[in-house]
């Protein structure tokens, strides 16, 4: 029976969130040239080139985050449905924006699902607070980030409400 290295959890964690931005990104990539391109965006918007290292930054920050988590618990059990429930949760509405907004042009349903995945992202840092605080203030900057991407989605989708 073969063993898991020490690190493979580690390192399985914190690349977890990455499969979500590397399937994203084939769906962004169509769009950017194109679609996005053509939408009005306000002069705070940050260049096409920030997004990718600062998401890869996010993804790396929170999946350690749940990596520390899980540690502290003890691995999968009962004490870690709530707290890691809530950070898979947020990550599948993470994960689900691109296709909603740069995949179906969807740019109202896009805020609906930052709005949630903000508060559950919210939750989710409130509930590792109490087992772990450094993996809380690893959520921290996602947390800034949701509020400014969801401000741009906002005002993409006000600017540009009759765009298909």
């Amino acid at each position: 029976m073969a063993v898991v290295p020490a690190w493979a959890p580690t390192v399985a964690f914190t690349l977890l969130p990455h499969a979500g931005g590397v399937l994203g990104s084939r769906i962004t990539k169509k769009e950017i040239p194109v679609w996005y391109a053509s939408l009005q965006k306000p002069s705070w918007c940050p260049p096409n080139w920030v997004f990718a290292p600062v998401w890869g930054t996010l993804y790396t920050f929170m999946g350690y985050g749940s990596y520390m988590v899980w540690k502290e618990l003890g691995g999968f059990n009962e004490k870690s449905v709530v707290p890691l429930g809530l950070y898979a949760g947020q990550l599948a509405l993470n994960w689900a924006w691109t296709p909603i907004f740069f995949g179906a042009h969807k740019m109202g349903w896009g805020l609906v699902t930052l709005l949630l995945t903000t508060g559950t992202a919210t939750a989710t840092a409130a509930s590792w607070s109490k087992i772990n605080k450094t993996a809380a203030y690893l959520m921290v900057p996602y947390l800034a980030w949701l509020a400014m991407a969801s401000a741009l989605n906002y005002r993409i989708w006000k600017d540009n409400g009759s765009k298909k």
